[in-house]
């Protein structure tokens, strides 16, 4: 017999992604609060842009992506020349555990932390190491515990996922201080839109060189399926980060649409009023019907349950009533339903049927 063929090590032990459901067997009118969408979707700007782009899909893209890192730089006033583009901010996200963590590192991220970061660290052969956080909040005190010569990469998302919690600036900025100096600070930015006056860390990679931001336009812009992404990063990582990431990676259409889509502030204010208006009103409906939440900074409110029977059976009454949210049992919190914070009509269909759930359950 001829040599088994094997993978590196560390895929094996990679369990699947899975992504928010879009249908339920038996219903057609589906609310879809599972994937944290942009009820809005994309800007008039960015679907002009991206229909003008049919005209040249025989063309290649550039491999330098300028113009999109130029519109990038000037909206959120960073050098373009350490701005990196990838398909989606995974892209990116993985591209750094590709360049910096091996099977002799270590990789840290907390307990209910995005569910790619460990598939991102296996995916190299790396240990992934995963840090306890406190009351559904990042521990800054439990990473720099865990933090040993081996650690090579730190993922924070803040705001995180599921949870909607963030951590204040000054806590970020101790953590990047409190790291050894072969580690750098990931922070994952894919929610920072949401939040009036914060830069998602852009001013710390400025003044450190242990820091590292991404950003998504598939949150707030609207553009999840397109799959744009971008980093902000140290001159040196962002050289790194470009001799491995493919030179083709984002099409024609997806770099003008992005482009558009940047420039058009006035367009991604309308959506974070928006967003933080509905998120109240969904947070403050769900708990008048007996459902707490933590306050949310992100687009998406993290419901939670009694137990985690009671949340399958919610989730289970939702479905019935043809709406799709989230079950996060696989981030470590069983109780708990994560719900995108949809236009008007979905947060108060879901509120009500949560309320009719409770109620038949009293």
């Amino acid at each position: 017999m001829g040599a088994t063929i094997k993978p590196q090590p560390g895929i094996l032990d990679i369990a699947l992604y899975e992504g928010g459901e879009s249908t339920v067997d038996g219903q057609s009118n589906i609310v879809k609060l599972s994937s944290n969408e942009n009820p809005l979707g994309p800007s008039p700007a960015a679907k002009e842009a991206f229909s003008r782009a049919v005209h040249d899909l025989h063309r290649y893209p550039s491999t330098d992506h300028g113009l999109l890192r130029l519109a990038i730089a000037e909206v959120f006033s960073v050098a373009a020349e350490r701005v990196i583009c990838g398909v989606g901010s995974g892209d990116i996200l993985h591209l750094l555990s590709e360049a910096y963590a091996s099977p002799e590192d270590e990789v840290i991220f907390t307990e209910h932390g995005f569910s790619m970061y460990p598939i991102y660290t296996l995916a190299v052969g790396a240990k992934p190491v995963n840090v306890a956080e406190r009351d559904r909040v990042v521990d800054v005190d439990a990473i720099l515990a865990a933090c040993t010569k081996r650690t090579k990469l730190v993922y924070i998302a803040n705001p995180a996922n599921p949870t909607g919690t963030m951590l204040g600036m000054a806590e970020v900025e101790r953590l990047a201080d409190g790291l050894p100096p072969q580690a750098l600070l990931v922070l994952d930015g894919a929610y920072a839109d949401f939040v009036d006056g914060y830069d998602g860390g852009l001013s710390l990679v400025e003044s450190r060189e242990n820091v590292f931001v991404t950003r998504t336009f598939s949150k707030i812009y609207g553009l999840g399926g397109l799959r744009i992404g971008w980093g902000y990063g140290p001159r040196a990582v962002i050289d790194v980060l470009n001799r491995i990431r493919g030179p083709f990676n984002l099409s024609a259409a997806a770099l003008a649409t992005a482009e558009a889509a940047v420039r058009d502030t006035a367009y991604l204010e309308k959506c974070r009023t928006e967003n933080a208006r509905w998120r109240d009103w969904l947070a403050n409906g769900l708990a008048a019907v007996g459902v707490p939440s933590d306050t949310s900074m992100a687009n998406f409110v993290l419901a939670r349950f009694k137990d985690e029977a009671e949340a399958v059976a919610c989730d289970q009454h939702l479905r019935a009533e043809g709406i799709l949210v989230r079950r996060v049992a696989g981030y470590g919190l069983p109780n708990c339903l994560r719900i995108t914070v949809g236009d008007e009509a979905s947060c108060r269909r879901v509120v009500h049927a949560i309320g009719q759930f409770k109620e038949v359950g009293k």
